[in-house]
């Protein structure tokens, strides 16, 4: 590695590894604008809301700078760093039981009752997705976390064995398992 070679530049590896070296919070400063809008979406997939989402960032952050000597280069960064996230979170879920299931349609009064003729094809989708977002936060923590990695942060099947150190035929079956709870999850909200 280049001594004069700009934070900017350097691979995330290679930043990784001159932080390590030198301990120093400036260059920390480089990775964390790389990751925190990419660890604040994990964090926000977790959480309750946007304040719950950041205080997780943060602390995602301040745990990474303790242990990002941990990091041995087996798998690019941003994959350690997607496992770090999730492993973080879902310890922070189990930690603070903040998965309360509660009845699915509780909230859902005659205001928001819309006769069928004058649903647009965009509401229809809005209320599928909307349906879908509470189908998720139905599912164990673990299922939802593996279909948004999946799904939402496009995440290879390979990806995820490394992430989860389990072989790739068990993501696939992790996978299909957690689809079909999501799916009759989605179903029961009819």
């Amino acid at each position: 590695m280049e001594i004069g070679k700009k934070p900017r530049t350097l691979s995330d590896e290679e930043l990784v590894r001159k932080i390590v070296q030198v301990n120093d919070p400036l260059l920390f400063g480089h990775l964390y604008d790389r990751y925190a809008q990419r660890v604040y979406n994990k964090c926000y997939g977790f959480s309750k809301s946007k304040d719950e989402a950041e205080d997780l960032t943060q602390d995602v952050f301040l745990k990474l700078y303790l242990k990002l000597d941990t990091f041995k280069g087996n798998s690019k960064f941003s994959t350690w760093l997607y496992a770090f996230t999730y492993n973080f979170c879902v310890n922070y879920v189990r930690r603070k039981h903040l998965k309360k299931v509660e009845h699915p349609l509780e909230n859902v009064g005659d205001a928001d009752f819309i006769p069928l003729f004058e649903v647009s094809e965009e509401q229809l989708m809005q209320v599928k997705a909307k349906r879908l977002k509470k189908a998720l936060e139905l599912i164990a923590v673990e299922d939802k976390s593996l279909l948004l990695l999946k799904y939402q942060d496009d995440v290879s099947i390979k990806e995820l064995g490394l992430l989860l150190n389990i072989t790739e035929g068990a993501v696939k079956m992790r996978l299909k398992r957690a689809r079909q709870k999501v799916i009759r999850a989605y179903h029961k909200l009819k």
